[in-house]
């Protein structure tokens, strides 16, 4: 069930997109968490100037975190892309495990393992939404048998204006 992405770029290229992207998302999101945050947090007149030093000071840093996960993890996708000669679920959540184990690696071996198991699952999860709703959708699309002659036919909407 491996279901290829053509319109991605090379693997070379997709880190750095997939990096600028996350960092984007990152910094994006911590904007408008640290501006509220400092807004709520500065007295009332000077409401306005607390948000705009709380995302300067701020939102680099998380727009910088998103960016490495989101790098690491194409990173280590596209090897893993490269090693196994696939293109499944099985990536992602390899990838996930690897990025959360590296990324907790400075806290010890007993955290990293924990970081890359809650990583990995994680990345299950996500990617069993995504084969599930892949599959709920493509019901519709599935091409439907004709009813045999002398069967039933479900009431439609013109049998159900006698009942009104």
């Amino acid at each position: 069930m491996a279901s290829a992405d053509h319109t991605r770029d090379p693997c070379p290229w997709v880190i750095l997109n997939d990096f600028g992207g996350a960092f984007s998302m990152g910094a994006v999101g911590g904007g408008i968490w640290y501006g509220i945050k400092g807004a709520r947090n500065s007295p009332r007149g000077e409401r306005f100037v607390g948000a705009i030093s709380s995302i300067k000071a701020r939102a680099p840093v998380t727009g910088g975190n998103f960016g490495v996960w989101g790098g690491m993890f194409s990173t280590f996708d596209c090897a893993i892309k490269g090693w196994r000669q696939k293109e499944d679920a099985w990536n992602a959540i390899l990838s996930g495990f690897m990025t959360g184990g590296c990324l907790a690696l400075r806290s010890g071996p007993r955290s990293a393992l924990g970081s890359a198991v809650a990583c990995g699952i994680l990345l299950g999860v996500f990617e069993g939404v995504g084969v599930l709703m892949s599959r709920v959708f493509s019901e519709s699309q599935r091409p439907q048998m004709a009813p045999l002659p002398g069967t039933p036919q479900p009431a439609g909407p013109t049998s159900m204006q006698g009942l009104q």
